[in-house]
């Protein structure tokens, strides 16, 4: 698949899932008497990954992210000159979806900025009141196990079929579990999108949501490498080094 259709459904995942994710958070959490809550906030985002992974996957991967590009290089699924490329497109795409989310938003009278626009934040930004600390370890273990099931249920012997409702339902998962720490990121184009239009405290604290997410999920690419072992390895590179071994 060329490049540039590949990074084109890259842009168009990322946007989906800042509209989709954050759009729930923004429009729907606290609606009057019928409100979503948390619970619908960590689905909403599920969602938007497992439809794009149908949707997209076969095309560029599905990664909507970043960190999930940088894991999949030190798992050695993906070449590190294509990781610039995408992660500007998922970037872009994040942007562009917290620009039409601004659009619908701010089309209701009262509309403000100051309610944070679903920014991810710590100390007096966090949800719950968490520090700096408390949310770069959540970030980081999060993202971890992010990429731990997204190795996993992509790799060529786990069921096929199967990976887009593994990855979307252990993202709902985490953000069931750290929207009160972090209101969630795991996803430095995520973070970055709204980012963009609240400024001032969102971006000075956007620093953590890029180190901690992509730490994650390098370390999870390494140890899931490890794991895995010679399995890793495509059938034609196995395939010579058993024929190497036996002509020795």
């Amino acid at each position: 698949m060329p490049l540039t259709k590949r990074l084109s459904a890259e842009f168009i995942g990322t946007l989906w899932l800042v509209l989709g994710g954050c759009g729930s958070a923004v429009l729907a959490a606290a609606y009057p008497n019928l409100g979503i809550g948390f619970a619908g906030v960590s689905l909403a985002f599920g969602l938007t990954v497992l439809t794009m992974a149908f949707a997209i996957g076969h095309i560029s991967g599905c990664h909507l992210n970043p960190a999930v590009t940088f894991g999949l290089w030190a798992g050695k699924r993906f070449p590190a000159n294509e990781i610039l490329p995408y992660v500007i497109a998922q970037v872009l795409g994040a942007i562009s979806g917290a620009g039409l989310l601004y659009v619908i938003a701010s089309g209701k009278a009262g509309f403000s900025l100051a309610g944070g626009f679903a920014s991810n934040g710590f100390d007096t930004h966090s949800p719950g009141g968490y520090s700096a600390l408390a949310g770069f370890v959540a970030e980081v273990v999060m993202t971890f196990f992010f990429l731990i099931v997204i190795l996993g249920a992509t790799h060529k012997l786990a069921p096929k079929g199967f990976a887009p409702i593994a990855i979307g339902l252990c993202l709902t998962l985490i953000h069931l579990i750290t929207i009160p720490v972090t209101n969630t990121s795991v996803n430095p184009a995520r973070s970055t999108g709204p980012a963009i239009f609240v400024g001032g405290w969102a971006i000075s604290q956007l620093w953590l949501f890029w180190v901690a997410p992509i730490l994650g999920a390098l370390l999870a690419g390494v140890v899931y490498s490890w794991m895995v072992g010679d399995d890793e390895k495509s059938e034609p590179a196995a395939e010579k080094e058993e024929a190497a071994e036996e002509s020795a």
